[in-house]
């Protein structure tokens, strides 16, 4: 394995249950287990799988840090009340996506969780962009994601306190008397919880976790599985720096005080392009892409309006088979008036052309509690 990557600090732990260790984002990281990729991601939909996230780049601003941080992004920061969790985009000048994260309210201070791409150049970006904040990166937790309907079950085993939580709730509680922030969140589409825990405790919590039977671990494949089921963006995928969160179908995120005519509209990094798209629609949108065969069609294949037509109107940006859905499924941007549900495109798959079908997102419900 290359020198340079970095390693968990559960690696020796991910060896010892046979995990299949791949480069990830800078980290020698589980791809599978002995199961592998369908038994792990069915495992997960039906009882709970436990991941390692530690390559997530974990980081807390201090100060008066809610005004500057909502001034880099489209999302409304003030109005979120203690205790919670929300999910955000940093955009830049041009409108794009620098990353997407998860902050949450902790009373004195924000705790964000952004993605290990990214981290280095989103802390770079938010010293540089709050001189009044402290942006400090927090580097001696390890960070668990739980999830699956028997996640609660599980984890309630260690600290019956976290069944009262629902979707988005954020709470510092103590499992095997370690000091743990708990979120109830997770990027599966199913109930469940992601866990800072000190990288001293992470190791017992973690074994403890899977001295459940009803908890498996579960490796990357899977959880680029499910997450593409469940109709969630891989940050460098499926949103990069020149996809807006209007066309990425990211609308949602954007709450109605920061949107044209709110209290707090526009301030933030490329507000012109998201204000206009908002108002006017983008030129193209992410949506969901069944293929009509069995055969998975990955990132890169290029999309046509017809199997004759000769001029690419899309790409797809994630694909690959989904277990609960028994088929396969993707994501790619075309133009918006081809993007609604029941259009049927043409694909182009090792130089020959195969139907490819719009469809709703997420391929399968989400299970949060809410």
């Amino acid at each position: 394995m290359d020198e340079t990557l970095q390693s968990l600090p559960l690696h020796d732990l991910h060896v010892e249950l046979g995990g299949k260790m791949v480069p990830f984002a800078g980290y020698e990281m589980p791809v599978q287990y002995a199961p592998g990729v369908m038994k792990e991601h069915l495992h997960t939909r039906a009882a709970a799988g436990l991941f390692d996230v530690s390559h997530m780049g974990q980081v807390i601003l201090h100060g008066d840090a809610a005004r500057a941080f909502e001034a880099l992004m489209p999302v409304d920061v003030l109005g979120l009340r203690e205790g919670r969790q929300r999910y955000g985009l940093l955009t830049n000048d041009q409108g794009g996506i620098l990353d997407d994260l998860m902050f949450a309210n902790r009373g004195d201070h924000l705790f964000v969780v952004v993605n290990a791409a990214c981290k280095a150049d989103d802390i770079a970006h938010m010293r540089a962009a709050m001189p009044g904040v402290e942006v400090e990166e927090i580097t001696d937790r390890a960070l668990l994601a739980l999830q699956g309907p028997g996640a609660e079950a599980a984890l309630a085993k260690l600290n019956p306190d976290v069944a009262a939580m629902t979707f988005m709730d954020v709470r510092t509680l103590p499992l095997l008397g370690a000091e743990c922030w708990i979120s109830r969140s997770g990027y599966t589409g199913e109930d469940g919880y992601e866990i800072s825990v000190p990288v001293s405790a992470a190791g017992d919590l973690a074994r403890a976790l899977l001295a459940d039977d009803t908890v498996l671990p579960i490796g990357l494949g899977a959880r680029d599985s499910l997450r593409l089921e469940a109709g969630l963006c891989l940050y460098g995928h499926d949103i990069d720096t020149s996809t807006s969160p209007v066309e990425a179908a990211l609308t949602w995120a954007i709450q109605k005080v920061r949107r044209p005519g709110g209290d707090r509209a526009g301030g933030y990094p490329g507000a012109a392009r998201i204000e206009a798209e908002l108002k006017d629609g983008p030129k193209r949108r992410r949506t969901g892409l069944k293929p009509q065969g069995r055969a998975p069609m990955r990132e890169g294949v290029p999309l046509f309006a017809t199997d004759d037509s000769t001029a690419q109107i899309g790409a797809i940006t994630s694909g690959a088979f989904g277990p609960t859905v028994q088929g396969p499924v993707a994501m790619g941007y075309v133009p918006v008036d081809m993007a609604a549900p029941g259009s049927t495109l043409s694909a182009e798959l090792r130089g020959k052309r195969a139907a490819i079908d719009t469809a709703p997102l997420p391929f399968t419900p989400a299970n949060f509690k809410r």
